[in-house]
């Protein structure tokens, strides 16, 4: 699979295109630079509520065809919005090439938000959060959230609150888009059987007579972190408990041997050592796993799990134990190499996902200006060294500097 490649049009558009063999399906996406953290406070939600109104009207379609364009030839359109992105992307088959590009740039680029289908769009954000706020596990993530980055946009829900999704106009997403759009800080990204020269061509055709625009914005970093420790009564089963606190930014040199410690602890496969010890062990839960989030000035790390009430507090002295045994004991030769191993194996499959690696391929251009080959990231793990697990441990694993918050099952 050859690697990717990066054009720059006169607007500052970037083009990030990777060509596969034996594939009918193209994946593009169109990622920018904003996210729910560049919101002001009376906007928060403001960027999400743009992604959907995204899908509801441009200059020359209506929502009905919009929504039709690509599904009518098996494609899939979608979006997302993050903390510090938004993306709208959409797989096809690779004769529908510049069907989709041009869909893609039309929804960026010349929305015209209705107002009968902003009143719509809104009730079905309410029903959104409504959604998440019945289910207990995504309630306390994004609560959590609120603890660790007090004060911050990047402590408050990407859905926004009630009150500001009631009250957003079309003035208010037109004047926003206008103050943050910077066409340096946008990528267009591809992976497909598309040769470069043509992905170049058919792209700057929709998107080249963009204006150039830069944006005089800096993100403001988060206030100083001080640990929290709450717990509120909730209608639910089990008891949900979310640990966590601050960690390494995006450009951290010591962030890969971050994940690869955070992902020994609790990681994805079932070999995991919250998984082994709560679960296999001592039957306490049926998932736990930790994260490990970064931005562009500050990190995340998170551990959540859910356990029958009366198993509460034994889980988290489990979990501090699993913490201070990674502070207090280097890894073995053997346990150093699996770890490597498991890691390198885990990135390898994801990279055979098109779609993740179109949309990762955006996102790694935009934060760091290019995109790492896969076996530099290898030959970066393989250097990781006992020692340098251990020293993270002992700068983020400890108790002391972990915030929590519970939710308990409520009292009838």
């Amino acid at each position: 699979m050859t690697e990717y490649q990066i054009h720059t049009l006169p607007n500052g558009i970037r083009i990030a295109h990777r060509q596969v063999a034996h594939t009918k399906i193209v994946h593009c996406g169109i990622m920018l630079d904003i996210g729910s953290r560049d919101e002001q406070p009376h906007q928060s939600g403001l960027v999400h509520f743009w992604e959907h109104m995204a899908f509801k009207g441009t200059k020359k379609r209506k929502s009905y065809h919009i929504i039709n364009r690509l599904e009518s030839v098996g494609g899939e359109l979608n979006a997302y919005t993050t903390k510090e992105k938004v993306c709208f992307y959409a797989s096809a088959l690779d004769i529908h090439f510049d069907k989709t590009v041009e869909l893609l740039a039309d929804i960026t680029f010349n929305s015209v938000f209705p107002e009968n289908q902003i009143e719509k769009e809104r009730s079905v954000i309410l029903e959104e959060m409504s959604m998440y706020e019945d289910s207990p596990e995504d309630a306390i993530q994004d609560e959590f959230d609120e603890f660790i980055f007090s004060d911050h946009q990047l402590g408050v829900n990407i859905l926004g609150t009630r009150e500001h999704v009631k009250s957003f106009t079309k003035k208010d997403l037109q004047e926003f888009i206008a103050q943050n759009v910077d066409t340096s800080k946008i990528v267009i990204s591809i992976v497909g059987n598309i040769p470069f020269k043509r992905a170049i061509q058919r792209v700057g055709k929709y998107v080249a007579d963009i204006p150039f625009k830069s944006v005089d914005y800096k993100r403001t970093e988060p206030f100083e972190y001080q640990t929290t420790h709450t717990s509120f009564e909730k209608q639910a089963v089990q008891a949900h408990c979310a640990l966590g606190r601050r960690s390494l930014s995006i450009k951290d040199e010591s962030r890969l041997a971050f994940f690869t410690l955070i992902n020994l602890l609790g990681g994805p496969g079932m070999n995991s050592r919250f998984n082994l010890s709560l679960r296999e062990k001592y039957g306490l839960v049926y998932g736990i796993d930790a994260n490990f989030t970064s931005y562009t000035d500050t990190g995340f790390l998170g551990i959540y799990f859910a356990t029958d009430p009366v198993n509460l507090e034994k889980a988290i002295k489990l979990i501090y134990r699993e913490m201070k045994l990674l502070r207090e004991k280097p890894l073995g030769e053997v346990q150093l190499r699996n770890v490597k191993e498991q890691l390198m194996g885990q990135l390898a499959m994801s990279e055979e996902s098109n779609q993740g690696y179109m949309l990762s391929m955006a996102r790694s251009i935009l934060d760091l200006g290019y995109v790492q080959p896969l076996q530099q990231i290898f030959d970066d793990i393989r250097n990781i060294t006992s020692a340098d697990l251990q020293n993270l441990a002992n700068q983020y694993l400890n108790k002391e500097e972990f915030s929590s918050l519970i939710y308990k099952p409520a009292l009838n």
